[in-house]
């Protein structure tokens, strides 16, 4: 029996987010997918200095190290 149910196929196209898998700058949208947040939580946590930000090219756009993310997520990056 085929199963074609909408909810087997979103299971099949949820990524699996592996830790060791994300590069050592976050995007916004990155990291509020990983921390289950808004992007404007992220962008208001940076300005509080709860998640610093680096700012990056003219537009200023903000990266995150994920040494950052992993501390506010009480975890420890691997060395």
């Amino acid at each position: 029996m085929i199963n074609n149910s909408p909810l087997a196929s979103e299971e099949k196209s949820k990524k699996t987010l592996k830790l060791e898998d994300l590069p050592d700058l976050l995007t916004v949208r990155e990291v509020a997918e990983l921390l289950r947040v808004s992007p404007l939580t992220i962008k208001r946590w940076g300005k509080r200095g709860k998640l610093p930000a680096i700012r990056i090219n003219s537009r200023g756009d903000r990266r995150y190290r994920k040494e950052a993310v992993l501390w506010l997520l009480g975890m420890q990056a691997n060395s």
